[in-house]
């Protein structure tokens, strides 16, 4: 038994070590695990008492994996309740690639697909110029603005070290393979993310569609209706849940749009520390789009006291831009025990009729606007 004992806590002490190495350079290194410089603002003393807590954790969850996948031997994840329950406790990152692909149908996507059909996006331009002209612009436009403060996309695209012309690839090979969509901003942002986690670009395209196609709601269609819809489904649940929080944007006439917007759009990459964006995509890719909004409305659970101690309206806009800063965002596995426990109830029969109902009041508000404009114009 005494043998059995020192072995188990070797084994332990080994895959410690192995999660520091992996998920850390140090605390004094300026650079993090994922390439993002620490900028002269960052909070070490926060962030290295979150670590020495987290190290731990991701030490005892990458025991569990190792079993569960039989040392990486295992080559197929299938969506079962033991693999929801380990993507909320959080993927390895020696994992994540892999379970991303299974538990999203991005795989499934990439078999059912005509042989390689990535690599044919990207030597066959779509037939109309124009849009192909546009889609190209766009994309471009947004590629130096696309983590600038990251080691593996500052250096220019025609660098050999830059991943910026990979992020360029997928980006195209979308917007060729879904031209009514074509290319949106934040697009941009969790396609270079999955390229720093996932790494091969054809299993970040796949991940991109399995995301846009099948998982989120129609943020990214020209009049953004999923996106608007959402933003009235959190002004109802925050009411319902929070209903001081809801008093003071009311009061201050803060529009949900402007301030958590982006989260949707980006998926909260450059809202929240991407460690805690990554648990949420551990969720998300297996659980579906109502985990965003479970993340969403943890936010304003946790920034609930700074922002019913604001003034006015600027200081409710600041303390949504600073929730990066907030400690227990910066705890991902406390923040992401919060997003099913401080968020509920929270039924998908109930997120599903809020989506409807918000989404059909948009249309109708849309269509009258049509036709009032339709109305204003002078008849020939």
């Amino acid at each position: 038994m005494i043998m059995a004992s020192t072995s188990n806590m070797n084994s332990l002490k080994a895959k410690y070590t192995q999660a520091v190495k992996q998920n850390t350079v140090g605390t004094l290194s300026k650079v993090d695990p994922y390439g993002f410089e620490r900028g002269n603002d960052f909070d070490y003393k926060a962030f290295e008492n979150f670590e020495s807590e987290y190290l731990a954790v991701l030490a005892r969850r990458t025991i569990k994996w190792d079993k569960m996948m039989k040392n990486g031997t295992k080559r197929k994840v299938k969506p079962d309740r033991v693999v929801k329950r380990f993507c909320r406790k959080g993927i390895p990152e020696r994992y994540r690639a892999r379970v991303w692909m299974d538990v999203s149908g991005a795989r499934k996507k990439m078999k059912k697909s005509q042989k390689n059909f990535y690599q044919t996006l990207l030597e066959q331009p779509n037939q109309d110029a124009d849009f192909e002209e546009e889609l190209t612009e766009s994309i471009k436009t947004d590629l130096d603005r696309t983590f600038p403060d990251n080691i593996h996309f500052k250096n220019g695209i025609d660098s050999n070290k830059s991943k910026q012309k990979d992020l360029l690839n997928i980006l195209t090979a979308f917007g060729r393979h879904s031209p009514t969509i074509g290319y949106c901003q934040g697009m941009n942002y969790i396609a270079a993310l999955l390229l720093i986690v996932v790494k091969d670009p054809e299993q970040c395209f796949w991940l991109l569609c399995a995301l846009i196609d099948d998982i989120l709601p129609a943020y990214y269609t020209k009049s953004m209706i999923g996106l608007r819809a959402e933003m009235n489904v959190i002004d109802d649940l925050v009411r319902e849940k929070f209903p001081e929080v809801q008093q003071k944007i009311d009061v201050y006439k803060v529009p949900w749009t402007l301030v958590a917007s982006k989260w949707f759009v980006c998926l909260f990459v450059d809202v929240v520390p991407t460690e805690t964006v990554l648990r949420v995509w551990d969720c998300l890719f297996f659980e579906g789009s109502k985990v965003l909004i479970r993340a969403a409305l943890c936010i304003i659970y946790n920034i609930k006291p700074a922002v019913l101690s604001c003034k006015g309206m600027p200081d409710v806009v600041q303390t949504f831009k600073d929730v990066s800063k907030n400690s227990a965002i910066l705890d991902c596995h406390l923040f992401m025990q919060q997003c099913f426990i401080e968020t509920n109830p929270l039924t998908r029969a109930d997120l599903k009729k809020l989506r409807e109902k918000n989404r059909e009041l948009i249309e109708e508000e849309d269509e009258k606007y049509s036709q009032k404009q339709r109305k204003s114009r002078p008849s020939r």
